[in-house]
């Protein structure tokens, strides 16, 4: 079985924030694969379905955001997964464009205080995660107000088709072509980067 978890942080306050991305994308995955995340286990909401034709636990940690280790730990305890291979966090990150999608087998937080605190717990930095951009913080913007703020309404357009990716990404990865997922979505940064390289040059040309 998977469990795959969306990070956030839970009250209505920081719906739709960027910080709260992983939850947006398991109210997604719960709509489009008929789950539904309403039962309690432990420190966490969840459902069981199956994607993939896959068993699947979709989690919303209800620790606030820099205690998402001890909801996960909890889970891992008492499912017995193994981490390496059945456990999937997803989550927002600064570093990258709105909605693009970066899948990492390992690695470490980052300075993302949820992954930093579900390493903590685990005492492994492998496990496969799903980062999903939300974009860079404006300079001298505050890190926590920038991630605590809502989506513009162009930005909110990138996110939903973002959100598609993931899907398409998740099913790879719960099927077992985490390395299809990873060439498939990891590159087209680097295919982005290459057209504006590209576009630039003509220009100067």
């Amino acid at each position: 079985m998977y469990i795959i978890v969306g990070l956030g942080n839970p009250t209505d306050q920081y719906a739709g924030t960027r910080h709260n991305v992983g939850f947006d994308v398991i109210d997604k995955l719960a709509d489009e694969y008929n789950i539904s995340v309403e039962s309690r286990k432990g420190r966490a909401f969840v459902g069981s379905g199956m994607i993939a034709g896959r068993k699947v636990l979709l989690v919303k940690p209800q620790t606030y955001m820099n205690l998402s280790g001890e909801s996960v730990r909890s889970l891992v305890d008492f499912y017995k997964i193994d981490v390496e291979s059945e456990l999937l966090i997803i989550y927002d990150d600064v570093s990258l464009d709105v909605g693009q999608l970066r899948i990492r087998k390992k690695g470490s937080a980052g300075g993302h205080n949820g992954i930093k605190s579900i390493i903590q717990h685990l005492g492994t930095n492998v496990f496969m995660r799903v980062k999903v951009g939300v974009g860079e913080k404006p300079p001298k913007y505050d890190l926590a107000d920038y991630v605590l703020g809502h989506f513009s309404k162009e930005d909110k357009e990138k996110m939903q088709e973002g959100y598609k990716q993931v899907s398409r990404a998740v099913e790879q990865i719960v099927f077992g072509d985490v390395e299809a997922a990873m060439n498939e979505f990891n590159r087209k940064k680097k295919e982005k980067d290459s057209e504006k390289k590209e576009s630039s040059n003509e220009c100067r040309l």
